[in-house]
C-alpha cells in the first residue's frame, strides 16, 4: 500500500514538473510553492484538506512537558527555551501544510515568486499583517530578522543564510533573495525563518537569555508563565491572520498550557490525575497495559492513535567518534551487536514495534539494505574505497534472543571485533594493549525514564564482556549545554525526518559539525561522501534524482554505525481529554508539528 502512495507521489511530481516548464517561460508570484512540481492546493483554497473549517472557538488543552526552562528566546544556541514558544506565538512568510512531502503557502507573505532554476526568491508581504502589539510587519522588520537569525542565531538558521548572495527590498512590501548557487529548497527555506518585531530587540543583545517573550504577528500571545514549571498561551482576539484560508480551522483553543515535571512517571500521574489533558505516550506496552484507569473507563479519556507516512528518522544511543575508543567502525559493531534489541523490545514494548533499520526507513527514501545498484551505486561509486563494510554491499543490524536478556553468541562476535580494534579482555576488564580500560560516559537527561531502563538493561550485558559503563543523569538544561557542545561519549539520540530532505542534512551530517558547537551531528562524522551527497539532494532536479541521493546517504549514515538504534512506529499514541477532538482526515505526516493543539478543538 505504502510503496504505491509514494510511486504516485513520484509520477504526479514528474509530470507536474514537465507542465511547469513547459507551460511557462518566465516566474511570476504565486500563492504557493512546492519542492517538486505545483502545490496541491488551488489559489482559491477554502482551507487546509485535514482541518475542521468549522471547528469552534473555545476551551483549552494543557499538555506536559518533561524538565524544564530558563529562557524565552528559542533562537538562540544559549539557555533551554519552553516547547511551543516559537509555534504559537512568531509566523514566517509561508506556512507548511503537512498533508504534502514539502508545500508552503502564503501566511505572513501573500505571494512567492522564483526563477525555473531557483537562483533567487521573491515575497510580497501582506499589507494587513500585524504584530501582537498593534505595530505593522514591515520589510524592514523581515530583513533585521533573516539577517540577525543567520549571523547571531542558532546554527540551524546559519546554514541557509551561508547561502544568501544578497538580499534586498525591490518594493514597498517585497524583498528577494538571490543565492550563491541555485538550490531549490532554499526558496522554501526562505519562506520559513521566523519574523520578529525589531523594535522590541533595539539596544539589546539578541545573543543572550531573556525571560521577555518574543513580539510575534502569530495567533497567540504569552498569558503567563513560571520559569521551569509552567508557560501559557492565550489566543490573541485581534490576531490579524485569523480569516485566512491557510488558518481557517487551526488556532482553535482559547488557551494552551504547557506544565512541566520531573520525569515521564510523574507526567502519567499528572494525567491520571486530570492536572493535563493531552498524553503523547511512546511505548506501547505501557498503552496496552496501564491506560485502563478510571476516566478511561468511564469515556472521559479517549485513546486515539493517529498513523503517519513519514519516515521513521532515527532514535538510540549515539557514539561520539570525537573520543578516539569510537573512532573506529569494528569498535561500534561491537557496541551494536552487544546491544540485545529484541530482549529490550520485548521487555519495553511486549516486542510490537519494529526496529528501526535505517533513517529513512518506512519511506521511499530508505535503502534497501541489498547491494547497491543504479543510481544510487554510481554516487557511491567515487568514494568505495574509503566507506565501511555493508554501505555498498549492504548491511544488515544484528538479530538478538528475545528470551535473554544475555545473547551470548552475538557477544562472542563483539568481543572479536574489540580483538581486531586492539580491544581484548584483561583480568575482567576490556582493555587496549596499554593495559587502558574501555572506558565511557552515558549521558542521559533526568525524567526520560525509558531510555534509562534501555541503558539499564544494555548496561547489564556490557559488563559480561567487561566494559562498566559511566551512566549520568542530568538536568534537561545540562543535557542541552553538554550535547551542544559534545561533551559526552554516549547519548539519547533522535532526529525526525521530512519526505523532503534537504539544507538542514547539512547541519546533521555535515562535516563542519564536527567542531562548530550547537549543530546535530553529535556522532562528530566528517565523512567527504556524506557531505557530496548531501549536495546532491539538494541540489537535485527531480523527485527521483532526490530518492537516489537520500538512499545513497542513507547507507553511508547506517553502514557507520554510528548510532544504536532501538524502534519507531508508524501510529503516534494519544490519549486526551473527551472534549478534546481533531479532524477526521489525517494529514501525510500524521501527528507532526502543525497537528496537535493547531487543528485541534474543545467541545462539550
Amino acid at each position: 500500500m505504502r510503496p504505491k502512495i509514494f510511486k504516485r507521489l513520484r509520477r504526479a511530481a514528474t509530470l507536474t514538473m514537465a507542465l511547469l516548464v513547459a507551460a511557462a517561460a518566465g516566474a511570476e508570484p504565486q500563492h504557493g510553492i512546492a519542492m517538486y512540481g505545483r502545490p496541491a492546493l488551488p489559489p482559491d483554497f477554502v482551507s487546509l484538506p485535514y482541518v475542521n473549517p468549522d471547528a469552534p472557538k473555545g476551551g483549552r488543552i494543557i499538555l506536559a512537558e518533561p524538565g524544564g526552562f530558563d529562557s524565552l528566546n528559542p533562537y538562540i544556541l544559549k539557555g533551554n527555551a519552553p516547547w511551543g514558544l516559537g509555534l504559537h506565538t512568531v509566523e514566517t512568510l509561508m506556512g507548511r501544510s503537512i498533508d504534502e512531502p514539502f508545500t508552503l503557502y502564503g501566511l505572513l507573505a501573500e505571494s512567492v515568486e522564483t526563477d525555473e532554476a531557483r537562483t533567487w526568491v521573491e515575497f510580497v508581504l501582506r499589507p494587513e499583517a500585524r504584530f501582537s502589539d498593534g505595530s505593522p510587519v514591515t520589510i524592514e522588520d523581515v530583513m533585521w530578522s533573516y539577517e540577525t537569525l543567520g549571523t547571531q542565531g542558532h546554527p540551524r538558521y546559519r546554514t541557509a543564510w551561508a547561502k544568501v548572495a544578497k538580499m534586498e527590498q525591490t518594493g514597498p512590501r517585497s524583498v528577494r533573495f538571490t543565492f550563491s548557487a541555485p538550490d531549490r529548497e532554499l526558496a522554501l527555506l526562505m519562506g520559513m525563518r521566523p519574523i520578529l518585531e525589531k523594535a522590541q530587540w533595539q539596544g539589546k543583545d539578541f545573543a543572550a537569555t531573556t525571560l521577555e517573550p518574543p513580539v510575534g504577528s502569530g495567533p497567540y500571545v504569552v498569558a503567563g508563565f513560571e520559569p521551569g514549571r509552567q508557560i501559557t498561551f492565550r489566543r490573541n482576539p485581534d490576531y490579524w491572520g485569523r480569516d485566512l484560508p491557510f488558518n481557517r480551522g487551526q488556532h482553535n483553543l482559547d488557551e494552551i498550557r504547557y506544565d512541566y515535571f520531573a520525569d515521564a512517571g510523574v507526567i502519567f500521574q499528572a494525567f491520571t490525575a486530570g492536572v493535563i489533558t493531552s498524553l503523547r505516550e511512546s511505548s506501547a506496552a505501557k498503552w496496552q497495559t496501564q491506560y485502563d484507569f478510571p476516566s478511561v473507563a468511564s469515556g472521559e479519556v479517549v485513546k486515539a492513535e493517529i498513523p503517519n507516512r513519514r519516515p521513521s528518522g532515527i532514535t538510540g544511543l549515539v557514539m561520539n567518534t570525537r573520543n578516539p575508543i569510537f573512532a573506529d567502525w569494528r569498535v561500534r559493531e561491537a557496541m551494536i551487536l552487544a546491544f540485545n534489541f529484541e530482549f529490550i523490545n520485548q521487555t519495553i514494548n511486549l516486542g510490537t514495534e519494529p526496529r528501526i533499520t535505517s533513517y529513512f526507513s518506512n519511506s521511499v527514501l530508505g535503502t534497501d539494505h541489498g547491494p547497491a545498484a543504479g543510481r544510487v551505486a554510481e554516487l557511491l561509486a567515487p568514494f568505495a574505497a574509503d566507506l565501511p563494510p555493508g554501505t555498498i554491499e549492504g548491511y544488515e543490524l544484528p538479530v538478538g534472543d528475545a528470551a535473554r536478556a544475555i545473547d551470548r553468541k552475538n557477544l562472542r562476535q563483539a568481543l572479536k571485533l574489540f580483538e581486531e580494534a586492539g580491544w581484548t579482555v584483561q583480568d575482567g576488564a576490556l582493555k587496549n594493549p596499554e593495559g587502558k580500560p574501555f572506558d565511557f560516559e552515558i549521558v542521559l537527561a533526568s525524567g526520560a525514564t525509558e531510555s534509562q531502563t534501555v541503558v539499564d538493561i544494555y548496561a547489564e550485558a556490557l559488563k559480561t564482556i567487561g566494559i562498566t559503563p559511566r551512566v549520568t543523569v542530568v538536568d534537561s538544561a545540562q543535557y542541552t549545554e553538554r550535547t551542544n557542545s559534545y561533551a559526552f561519549d554516549m547519548a539519547w539520540y533522535s532526529r525526525s525526518f521530512s519526505l523532503s530532505p534537504g539544507n538542514e542534512q547539512t547541519l546533521y551530517w555535515g562535516s563542519a559539525g564536527v567542531t562548530e558547537p550547537g549543530t546535530r551531528n553529535w556522532m562528530g562524522m566528517a565523512v567527504p561522501a556524506a557531505d557530496a551527497m548531501v549536495r546532491n539532494l539538494v541540489g537535485a532536479g527531480d523527485y527521483d534524482e532526490l530518492i537516489a541521493s537520500t538512499q545513497a546517504l542513507d547507507r553511508i549514515l547506517t553502514a557507520g554505525r554510528y548510532v544504536i538504534p532501538v524502534w519507531f512506529s508508524d501510529v503516534s499514541r494519544i490519549a486526551h481529554s473527551s472534549h478534546l477532538h481533531y479532524p477526521e482526515t489525517i494529514p501525510l505526516y500524521g501527528d507532526w508539528p502543525g497537528f496537535q493543539p493547531e487543528v485541534w478543538w474543545y467541545e462539550d
